[in-house]
C-alpha cells in the first residue's frame, strides 16, 4: 500500500479532477472573496496587535525608552519579543482555518495534513548545498555580494552568548511563522478564490509581494531580493505540496544572517537592514533557483505527494473541528 506521502506515479504531474493543488486547499472548505478577506484581517490583528501588547504587556518596543524591550537598538529581549511575536502565527493561521475555513489545520502545512518532517530535514540539507553555492559565488563578485565578513571576530560576552542562543533556538520559530502566515493561509486564500493559470501565479506573486513590502521602507536591491525570495518560496509551496522546503530555507538564511552580523557586525542594528548593494542579486538567484531546482528533483525522485486527492483524503477532513 503506497505511503501517504507518495503520489501514484511520479512520473505523472497531470492532476485529476479529485485533487487539488495546495493552493487551493480551502476550496475544501468554505471560501469565498469575503471569507478570504476577513481571515487575513483577523491574522493581521492578531500578530500586530494582539500577540505584542500580550507579549510585552502592553509596552510599546520601538525605542529606547522602554529599555530591554527595544529593538532599535535591538536587545536580547526585544529580539525574543520579534521571534515570539511572529512564531504566534502558526496557532493564529491555524485557528484561522479551522473558523473561518472549517479545515483542519494540518492543512496548512501540507496537502497531507501534516508535517512532513523527514522531508523538512531533507530540504534542511538541501538548503544547505544552495546556500554554499551562493557564498563560492559572493566571494568572487564586487563587494562580496554585499556579505559583510570582513574584520576581526567580535569578542564574546554575555549579551553576544545570550543573543547567540536565541538566534539558534527562536529563529526557527520566527521563520516558520512567517511561512505559515504568507506562503500558507495567504497562499491559500488567494488560490481559494482565483482559479486557472492566473489563480496559481496570483498565489505565488501576492504574498511574495506582501511579504518583501511588510519589511518596511527598503533600499530597491534589498526589496527586490525579499520579492524574489517569496517568489521561490512560493513556488516551492505549490511543487512539494507544503510548507517545508519554504521553511528549511527560511531558517538557515536566518541563522547565516544573524550569524554573521552577530560575528562580524552589528547585531543591534541587524533586525530589519533596509541598505544594500545590487550585487546582493547574483547570490540570491543562484541559490533561490538552485535549491528550486535541486528540491523539484528531489520531490520527484521521491514521488512526494503534492495534491491533495479527495478520494483518499477523508481522514484527513475528518479531524475537524466537530460540529454541534
Amino acid at each position: 500500500m503506497p505511503s501517504a506521502d507518495r503520489t501514484a506515479g511520479a512520473g505523472a504531474p497531470a492532476l485529476h479532477h479529485h485533487e487539488l493543488r495546495y493552493h487551493e486547499l480551502h476550496r475544501l472548505g468554505r471560501h469565498g472573496p469575503l471569507r478570504a478577506i476577513l481571515g487575513t484581517l483577523a491574522m493581521v490583528v492578531g500578530l500586530l496587535v494582539v500577540v505584542p501588547l500580550v507579549l510585552t504587556g502592553g509596552y510599546n518596543t520601538a525605542g529606547e525608552p522602554f529599555g530591554e524591550l527595544s529593538i532599535d537598538p535591538l536587545t536580547p529581549v526585544g529580539l525574543v519579543i520579534v521571534c515570539l511575536s511572529l512564531a504566534a502565527a502558526v496557532p493564529i493561521v491555524i485557528g484561522t482555518t479551522r473558523l473561518a475555513h472549517d479545515l483542519p489545520g494540518g492543512l496548512i502545512m501540507s496537502v497531507v495534513g501534516r508535517l512532513r518532517w523527514r522531508w523538512l530535514l531533507t530540504c534542511a540539507g538541501l538548503a544547505a548545498l544552495a546556500l554554499l553555492g551562493a557564498v563560492l559565488l559572493a566571494l568572487v563578485l564586487p563587494e562580496h555580494g554585499g556579505a559583510a565578513v570582513e574584520g576581526s571576530v567580535n569578542e564574546a560576552t554575555d549579551r553576544t552568548i545570550a543573543f547567540a542562543l536565541i538566534v539558534l533556538l527562536l529563529i526557527p520559530l520566527q521563520a516558520a511563522g512567517e511561512e505559515y502566515a504568507f506562503r500558507g493561509y495567504l497562499t491559500q486564500a488567494v488560490g481559494g478564490v482565483m482559479s486557472g493559470r492566473v489563480g496559481t501565479a496570483l498565489a505565488v506573486v501576492v504574498p511574495a509581494l506582501l511579504f518583501a513590502l511588510a519589511h518596511g521602507v527598503q533600499d530597491p536591491p534589498v526589496f527586490i531580493d525579499r520579492f524574489m525570495f517569496g517568489l521561490v518560496a512560493g513556488a516551492l509551496v505549490i511543487v512539494t505540496g507544503g510548507l517545508e522546503a519554504g521553511i528549511a530555507m527560511h531558517v538557515l538564511n536566518n541563522w547565516v544572517f544573524f550569524g554573521l552580523s552577530l560575528a562580524f557586525g552589528d547585531i543591534t542594528e541587524a533586525l530589519a537592514p533596509v541598505a544594500g548593494t545590487w550585487w546582493l542579486l547574483p547570490g540570491t538567484l543562484v541559490q533561490s533557483l538552485g535549491y528550486l531546482a535541486l528540491v523539484a528533483w528531489f520531490a520527484r525522485r521521491r514521488a512526494l505527494r503534492t495534491s491533495f486527492d479527495r478520494m483518499v483524503g477523508a481522514g484527513v477532513l475528518e479531524r475537524k473541528r466537530p460540529r454541534v
